[in-house]
Parts: C-alpha cells; structure tokens; sequence
C-alpha cells in the first residue's frame, strides 16, 4: 500500500500540529520531509527525529514497512 505525500504529512501533523511540515515524494515509498516546531528547541537532532518516526507509527519498521525510505530535516524555528 502506497502513501501519498500528503499522508505523511497528515500523520505528522497528528503528533505536531503546530509544525511546518513539507513533504515531498512522489512513489509511494520514498521521501523527503523538512518538519519545524517550537518543541524541537532544546532537543538534539536524533531527540527530534525521534519524535518524527513516532508520529509515522510503525510505517517504516521492519521489511513489511510501507515508507522505504525518508530524508528528514527536523529544527527549532529561527
């Protein structure tokens, strides 16, 4: 099963609604995601990503995992 962008980008948006979230990926299984949020101040990046993987609840664990591959920027606003 396939994912759209804008799937990943809803199941983010569920653990950090505040975010600014850009979701790019256009096969399915692989992407690229830039997600910012004020809770990532004080965290370090791997705290913060942390934080992403959770939201994607279980799409990229395991080889039955729907998400393949994702590029991810995670940071605190400017």
């Amino acid at each position: 099963m396939a994912l759209l962008a804008s799937d990943l980008e809803a199941m983010i948006r569920e653990t950090l609604p505040n975010a600014r979230i850009n979701v790019d990926g256009d096969d399915g299984v692989h992407f690229s995601a830039e997600v910012i949020d004020e809770s990532f101040r004080g965290l370090n990046r791997v705290q913060q990503q942390r934080v992403v993987y959770a939201a994607l609840k279980g799409k990229m664990d395991g080889p039955s995992g729907v998400i393949h591959a994702l590029a991810l920027t995670t940071k605190a606003p400017d």
